[in-house]
């Protein structure tokens, strides 16, 4: 499907946010049973699937090069049988873990006889837009069916042959479990009118959840006229206080940067304490030096042999590749005052065996995730135990940090009486 008008992508959405109502409507009343047999199923499918996810993505990763994509950007496309088990087994973890729909989330008795539940209920329809990652297909169909959601997925155009590899086998354990298999769908074309169908599809779908970069992000968030699940942005700082632990200090900043330079958990800027850098001297950059990373050093750290001077606008960039800024502050209320002025809200490292000035860079600071001598690497749903993640979101309100099936329920009141009346 090409060249779409207007009127298409409008029609084609509503086909598809039609059907994902009525499938919605038989999800909230899915068994926990079922949905779990589901997602067996789909991963025994994926399983059984490699070799037709393999050669898709093959012809996903020719027309990516013949784009011109980014090294990161291919990284993030690629799928080996690695990657494809993982999918399958983020799958069995989802399943595995407790159905979020139906649990009392608190419950209370008044004065005038009414027994009063809040009670978690699926959101509904669940749009997700996302760029290169095929693994997002699965990831999001496996929350949002784990939550009693439908889900509508529009993949980017350069991973579409993976993306329908994968749905096949989702829909694979859709079928199985005698559940609609338009519970799942995903827009079948590469036409950016889609895109933008997607996010004027009021009364169609509840929430749209986009996964990409900050150009991806920035156009849902300006144009949707649904609610929006997201962070535009993983400008993610270390910051190595004067009080650190050194070899903790090199393990993970080397990780927090060089582990996966793609993702937005990556590290993209270094903060060190003045206290750190008289004891310690410049190893942690000399680290990330050795590592292949370009450091955009900030003052006296430029003098360090094979950093480059850094440019104010380093500061607040996601660079998503081996590049790094680095800066010296003075203390903990300096580095706060950096990252409330540069970061994007979504996770923060602080390096420190000090527990007062932990506590104090937890609560000086507002990002989604904050972490005390960790790598911002493990800024991921599956690494907090949600078995997968439909994405992070730097909002204040329902979601924040990793979405995962929980952060897409909503809730509902039960209110109980006996022939109550209100005088």
């Amino acid at each position: 499907m090409k060249d779409l008008t207007q009127n298409d992508a409008d029609a084609l959405i509503a086909k598809l946010g039609a059907a994902a109502r009525d499938a919605a409507i038989v999800l909230a009343e899915a068994t926990a049973e079922r949905k779990h047999a589901a997602l067996i199923s789909a991963a025994d499918a994926i399983i059984a699937s490699e070799d037709a996810i393999l050669d898709a993505n093959a012809e996903d990763m020719r027309f990516a090069e013949a784009k011109g994509l980014s090294p990161s950007m291919l990284d993030r496309l690629k799928l080996d049988p690695a990657r494809i088990r993982a999918m399958a087994e983020g799958l069995r973890s989802v399943a595995a873990q407790p159905d979020p729909v139906g649990r009392v989330l608190t419950e209370w008795d008044r004065p005038n006889g009414l027994h009063i539940q809040r009670v978690a209920t699926p959101l509904g329809v669940i749009g997700v837009i996302y760029e290169s990652r095929p693994n997002v297909t699965a990831d999001a169909a496996a929350l949002a069916l784990k939550s009693g959601n439908a889900v509508i997925l529009r993949g980017g155009s350069e991973s579409l042959h993976s993306s329908a590899a994968i749905h096949k086998a989702l829909a694979t354990g859709l079928k199985d479990a005698g559940l609609p298999e338009a519970a799942i769908q995903l827009v079948p074309t590469r036409d950016r009118e889609a895109v933008a169908a997607l996010l004027r599809a009021q009364g169609l779908i509840d929430v749209i959840v986009p996964r990409g970069g900050k150009g991806l992000v920035g156009l849902v968030q300006r144009e949707a006229r649904v609610p929006v699940f997201a962070h535009l942005e993983g400008i993610c700082h270390v910051y190595a206080d004067g009080d650190a632990d050194l070899e903790k200090a090199r393990r993970v900043v080397l990780n927090s940067k060089t582990r996966r330079t793609g993702i937005c958990g990556a590290a993209e800027c270094l903060l060190i304490d003045r206290a750190f850098f008289a004891k310690h001297g410049g190893v942690l950059v000399q680290d990330l030096l050795d590592a292949g990373v370009e450091v955009r050093a900030d003052g006296e750290l430029s003098a360090i042999s094979g950093t480059v001077a850094a440019d104010p606008s380093d500061f607040g960039q996601e660079f998503l590749d081996k590049i790094i800024a680095v800066k010296l502050v003075d203390g903990v209320p300096d580095a706060i005052t950096h990252i409330r002025r540069y970061g994007s809200g979504h996770t923060e490292s602080i390096l420190t065996e000090n527990d007062a000035t932990a506590e104090r860079f937890f609560k000086g600071l507002d990002s989604a995730i904050l972490m005390r001598n960790a790598s911002t690497q493990f800024a991921d749903g599956g690494e907090f135990g949600m078995g997968a993640e439909i994405g992070i979101a730097t909002g204040k309100m329902h979601a924040r940090g990793p979405v995962g099936a929980e952060q897409l329920t909503s809730f509902k009141y039960l209110v109980t009486g006996d022939g109550t009346v209100r005088t």
